[in-house]
């Protein structure tokens, strides 16, 4: 599994390999053997851009996430990580921007497989899933209750769409 990193963004400082890291972690649990997944990290002006062309949403937001190709083993996919979101998310819980960007590393990397958290029992089961890689990569993770706070709901876009995950 091929996992590639670009900074595209100056104010937060990045530890690039735990965010590497956190979404091999995620792909190997849930069974990925092969594919190319790219993380890229942007400011808050474009990640509303890229909202903006990809959803229609015109706000910047935390993490997109794209699915190019699925079949449950293979993957090919892109992550997008808002880094001032991040930061300023963090800060207000008191927390650290680089636990807040990988737990955003975290729960793109599920949608890229198929979960989802537009559902009260699908989000359910993906805080379960976020919440068990985060304790496996050793990161400060937030009470459950506080995690539907933090942010807006990361968004999903897929030129293929995945199937739902259905092992909850």
């Amino acid at each position: 599994m091929d996992v590639e990193l670009i900074n595209r963004q100056q104010r937060v400082p990045l530890d690039e390999e735990s965010l590497v890291r956190a979404v091999r972690h995620v792909l190997e649990k849930e069974g990925v053997q092969s594919g190319s997944v790219s993380i890229a990290v942007v400011d808050d002006q474009e990640m509303r851009e890229l909202n903006r062309q990809y959803l229609q949403h015109d706000w910047s937001t935390d993490v997109l996430s794209f699915t190019f190709a699925w079949d449950g083993a293979h993957l090919d996919g892109e992550l997008i990580l808002g880094a001032d979101t991040g930061s300023r998310v963090a800060a207000g819980y008191h927390g650290a921007a680089a636990d807040e960007l990988a737990w955003y590393a975290v729960h793109g990397a599920l949608h890229l497989v198929g979960y989802d958290d537009q559902e009260p029992n699908d989000r359910q089961c993906m805080r379960a899933a976020e919440r068990s890689y985060l304790l496996d990569l050793g990161l400060t993770i937030p009470p459950m209750e506080e995690m539907d706070q933090r942010t807006p709901a990361p968004q999903l876009s897929s030129l293929e769409e995945p199937e739902p995950h259905l092992e909850c």
